[in-house]
């Protein structure tokens, strides 16, 4: 049998190399990122079209390449961080596994420019599927520049799973900012589409948190600062009133490095367990520094995960730490007036750690909802319970028959001529008496809906009595009513007094992404420059007053929507209006209304579940109620 056994031919072994280490667009902004850094650059621009599908650029000030260097750093495993296998254990730099820049020119089209300081001309190097196309000398500036042009273009499976713009751009701004919080003593740009999202200024740690997140942050951070022999702990955390729905404002950074750990993050989550909301994060920026030999990063591509020698010692340390910042600055209840403020880490983490913590949801393991299809349109909950006597449109009627009858099987159901759906008849139950004949039970002919703690609704039906709870119902509501509209641009309801909202860079970046789609529900906002944006109008049929928190709520769950559900800006927008605009848990409802909810809810093409998943409707019929009074 001949010989079958071959090597790779390098483009293709750099292609598969880049499945692992390339991923995204932002996968290669790390790697560019991070290679500058260790150039010793003080200045990085990161430039950025169409999410960098269309082009990536990366330009420093740092020390810049030699031809020889330039040429060598697009061949694998060529590096000049490791020399020996002990170099692996002492590791303080960013890149090391020499992989990236060969992967990237596997498969993308890539250009250089690289001078050291003093050299008269530097290099120019132009790449495409790893063949060179060409190297000459070239006039630039000290530094390096390197332009990444069509990633996956001759991978188009690849680039066929790419998402949506705004997705690849938070990833994009994700990875920028956990490079630029990193290094806060190097400046950072970043432009898409001739935007600036980002100047800053190289300075200390606080300043760069105000510089990426806002000058809201200025007065919400506390510091945190503690130092023992083997580790030291520094940086900042949010105060409880800034915590959010959201995860994604939480950073550890261990020896300059980001990295992902949810045992970490547990250990200042268990801090704020009775300080926040459930569901709510807490900001925070830490710094550790402590031994490389202490720690493993060369377990994953990514080198984002992290192994301690001594994960338990740590875990203390950051709990102790993060609670002792936010009892020194009087952010916690203390009955201990005597604290003294030094700690000792065995001692903190003895009985504390053994009280059972909230079940704090796991990164990747978010909580995971049904994704309800695209449905039809009911008329808004206010409009309808304000004009009950209109007649209603016929598909409706139809719903609300059809559904009715699917779930309680009544005998008949009847239209009155202004419209409203009745039962014909209650409920009945039959019971054997004496001489064998039946007496015949009927319901209650006062079918009002009852509201049991301004949260749930009480409703009788021939079988039993049906429960619905009121949020999650209107949710499925509002939710089919835009889902229907936004096919159609919708009016505006202009404000006496426009609002300005002033926005962090990421969320300035995403809101004008989604500002054509947010204005399409019937907003009026325009951008106004530097970050900040205008409110102009409203939606008709949405309660004025509170513009500023609608719009950055609707914009936070927008957030949450990409990163956890991976839904598209149509249905991500429609889930987020609905829970902004619906009646919620603890408003009384008249009977009026509560009436024109039901209608409404069994109106709907899916009535029995919200948007998010949540059940609307529970069913309690006699036979259950009556297992309950049997005899024991």
């Amino acid at each position: 049998m001949a010989d079958i056994i071959q090597l790779l031919p390098d483009a293709l072994a750099n292609q598969i190399a880049a499945g692992e280490v390339i991923q995204r667009p932002a996968s290669a902004v790390k790697e560019l990122l991070e290679n500058s850094i260790d150039a010793g650059a003080t200045m990085v621009q990161l430039i950025v079209r169409d999410a960098g599908k269309t082009l990536l650029q990366v330009v420093d000030n740092g020390c810049g390449m030699s031809e020889t260097d330039a040429r060598m750093s697009f061949e694998r495993h060529a590096t000049s961080k490791i020399k020996k296998i002990d170099d692996l254990f002492a590791i303080r730099t960013m890149g090391f596994r020499g992989e990236a820049l060969a992967s990237i020119a596997a498969v993308a089209q890539v250009e250089l420019k690289t001078k050291q300081c003093g050299d008269t001309l530097g290099t120019y190097i132009r790449i495409e599927g790893s063949e060179v196309k060409q190297q000459e000398p070239c006039q630039c500036p000290d530094g390096t520049s390197l332009s990444i042009k069509n990633l996956f273009y001759n991978v188009p499976a690849r680039r066929n799973f790419l998402k949506s713009n705004p997705v690849e751009l938070k990833h994009i701004i994700e990875e920028f900012q956990r490079v630029a919080m990193a290094h806060p003593s190097v400046g950072f740009s970043l432009h898409h589409n001739e935007h600036e999202l980002f100047h800053l200024k190289a300075g200390n740690v606080k300043q760069r948190i105000v510089g990426m997140f806002g000058k809201g942050y200025d007065g919400k951070l506390v510091p945190v600062e503690e130092q023992v022999d083997f580790i030291k702990i520094y940086g900042f955390i949010g105060k409880p009133d800034s915590a959010k729905k959201t995860r994604g404002d939480q950073y550890f950074f261990i020896n300059n490095r980001y990295v992902r750990n949810n045992y970490l993050n547990h250990a200042v989550f268990m801090n704020y367990e009775d300080l926040i909301p459930r569901e709510h994060f807490p900001f925070f920026c830490l710094y550790i520094d402590i031994d490389p030999t202490r720690i493993d990063i060369n377990v994953h591509p990514t080198k984002q995960e992290i192994k301690f020698d001594d994960e338990r010692s740590v875990y203390g340390f950051v709990r102790v730490s993060v609670r002792h910042a936010l009892g020194k600055y009087s952010v916690t209840p203390s009955l201990d007036f005597n604290q003294e403020q030094g700690f000792n880490i065995l001692q903190a983490f003895g009985d504390d750690s053994q009280t059972k913590p909230r079940e704090w949801p796991r990164e990747d393991d978010p909580q995971q909802f049904k994704t309800m299809p695209s449905a039809g349109n009911s008329a808004s909950f206010k409009e309808t319970a304000a004009n009950n006597g209109t007649a209603r449109e016929t598909s409706l009627q139809k719903n609300n028959r059809k559904n009715w009858e699917d779930l309680y099987e009544l005998p008949a159901i009847k239209q009155t001529a202004q419209g409203h759906v009745t039962i014909e008849s209650d409920f009945e139950r039959h019971e054997q008496v004496e001489g064998g004949t039946e007496r015949l039970f009927q319901g209650p002919a006062d079918r009002t809906p009852t509201q049991l703690h301004n949260r749930y609704i009480i409703s009788p039906i021939r079988s039993g009595f049906i429960l619905i709870d009121q949020q999650a119902a209107h949710e499925r509501i509002q939710y089919e009513h835009i889902i229907r509209h936004m096919a159609k641009p919708q009016g505006s309801q202009q404000l006496l007094f426009p609002t300005t909202i002033q926005c962090a860079p990421a969320d300035a970046a995403l809101l004008r992404e989604v500002l054509p789609e947010i204005n399409g529900l019937g907003f009026d906002i325009q951008e106004f420059g530097n970050h900040d944006f205008v409110i102009h109008g409203m939606p008709a049929d949405l309660k004025g007053g509170n513009e500023q928190h609608i719009v950055e709520s609707l914009l936070e769950d927008f957030k949450n929507n990409l990163a956890v559900l991976k839904l598209d800006k149509r249905e991500s927008l429609a889930r987020s209006l609905a829970r902004q605009t619906s009646i919620k848990a603890g408003q009384s409802l008249t009977v009026k209304e509560m009436e024109t909810l039901i209608d409404e809810l069994f109106a709907c093409e899916q009535p029995y579940i919200a948007p998010g998943g949540r059940q609307t409707i529970s069913t309690f019929d006699f036979r259950e109620l009556d297992g309950r009074f049997a005899a024991r």
